[in-house]
């Protein structure tokens, strides 16, 4: 047979067998099909699990017990299993992600009882994409013409008013997007502060200080038509204040999605009217050349957000400070008869609103100071990190006294079952310090200023 026959009937040798093959598979009942691939998935992600090392022990990083809160440096919240699971899930299959943005931003407005949402890299990306929002909507340029032409001549309106004392760190979101901040003090100040060029207000929703209220604040930039942005990043719980500050008006509020919320540490919330909404996705990844290009969040975390509201909407604000508290009541009931110890509990009023157990001892009784016994413990296995407030000079970021001798404990981030361990651990390193991890060569360093973790991560 010449070579180009052969080569013919070998192929057409192969298409009837694969035909044939295919017919095969039709009349296998679609049930057998189903089950036998669930069952090889199930096969294969047990095999997969039980072969998967631990990363951290093979990286020898230490794992820790949080009894500080949602640090950005301590890796904020474990996500929920429920979370976990949709995350390890999504990660199975490609998608479209503009598609999957746009979904996932509709479901969480519709759930969280606002016009749009979008889902962020973190809080200080929504802020961000907040500004330039604020930014085109006011001068209708391009996202690729911020920041480099805004507050030109071809784009003049770049100006964003903050109360002095609302200024903060997170200043460079609005600087990165070619903004002007315009500090005012006095409600005369602020209503005198409106240009031509105002394109956004902005309210740090967790400030201690500031003469202006949310809601004065609030009606005169609406009164000059201008949109006014809210950081709420580390305002939840109460659960429902992921829909107070949209449902009082403000056009745009950011929030962390990696604290409270309980989602993916990467990412975060941006609520409100959908038009700005609309115009901060126009402004994010993955769009070329963009503010947001670099602030990705994969499907993976796409997904766990929208988990992650899904699960915060089926707890209560009381099912969740029932169990903060129970915990706080097992810590108390070790430690109780401790010499010289008080302990107490407060209650921050917006920022990280949870439960803080403030144990309160004599330092001299028991030959360590609560600096001491901090340090003890992060050297000792396990690794238990205690809030920073613990052994603070002064009051901050809504612990309304300083806390010198007292160790500050807070529950909410603890594993089941780690209560015992910190209480534990908090006993011993107050009877018995020298037992207890060490202390670095000469002696404890002095304080190091640290502005506790409630802006933006």
């Amino acid at each position: 047979m010449p070579e180009s026959k052969a080569r013919a009937a070998l192929t057409r040798r192969r298409f009837l067998k694969s035909q044939a093959a295919l017919a095969a598979v039709a009349a296998t009942p679609a049930a057998t099909i189903t089950a036998f691939g669930a069952a090889a998935s199930t096969q294969a992600t047990a095999k997969h699990a039980a072969a998967v090392p631990d990363y951290y022990d093979k990286l020898n990083v230490d794992k820790i017990v949080n009894a500080a809160g949602t640090y950005t440096d301590l890796t904020s919240a474990v996500m929920p299993d429920e979370v976990q699971a949709a995350v390890a899930q999504a990660a199975k299959h490609p998608v479209n992600l503009a598609q999957l943005q746009r979904n996932a931003g509709a479901y969480i407005a519709k759930r969280l009882q606002c016009e749009g949402a979008l889902i962020s890299c973190g809080a200080t990306s929504a802020i961000t994409l907040a500004t330039a929002a604020c930014i085109q909507a006011a001068n209708g340029c391009r996202p690729t013409d911020i920041p480099h032409l805004i507050g030109t001549d071809k784009y003049q309106k770049n100006e964003i008013i903050v109360q002095k004392a609302h200024s903060y760190e997170y200043d460079n979101c609005f600087y990165m997007c070619g903004a002007k901040l315009v500090m005012v003090t006095t409600l005369e100040e602020y209503k005198r502060a409106f240009t031509p060029n105002t394109v956004m207000t902005q309210f740090f929703n967790a400030a201690e200080a500031g003469e202006i209220s949310r809601e004065d604040w609030l009606a005169v930039a609406h009164e000059h038509n201008v949109p006014c942005h809210m950081d709420a990043a580390a305002d939840m719980p109460p659960i429902e204040n992921l829909w107070k500050y949209t449902g009082m008006g403000f056009d745009l509020v950011s929030f962390s999605g990696g604290k409270g919320i309980r989602g993916p540490q990467n990412a975060g919330l941006l609520l409100g009217k959908k038009r700005l909404t609309d115009l901060a996705q126009a402004n994010n990844n993955p769009r070329d050349g963009a503010i947001g290009r670099g602030m990705k969040v994969a499907k993976e975390q796409l997904v766990g957000m929208v988990a992650a509201i899904d699960w915060l909407l089926s707890q209560t604000n009381e099912g969740l400070d029932k169990e903060w508290r129970r915990r706080c009541d097992t810590i108390i009931r070790i430690v109780k008869d401790v010499p010289t110890l008080q302990a107490s509990i407060v209650v921050p009023t917006i920022a990280n609103h949870i439960p803080h157990l403030v144990l309160t001892y004599d330092p001299a009784t028991l030959h360590v100071t609560p600096r001491e016994a901090r340090q003890r413990l992060l050297t000792d296995k396990p690794v238990i990190e205690l809030n920073p407030h613990t052994g603070s000079a002064r009051a901050s970021q809504g612990m309304p006294a300083p806390t010198p001798n007292a160790l500050v404990v807070t529950t909410w981030m603890l594993q089941p079952g780690e209560e015992l361990i910190v209480a534990r651990q908090i006993r011993k390193v107050l009877t018995k310090p020298e037992s207890v991890g060490h202390l670095p060569p000469g002696g404890m360093p002095l304080p190091r200023a640290r502005r506790a973790d409630t802006p933006p991560a």
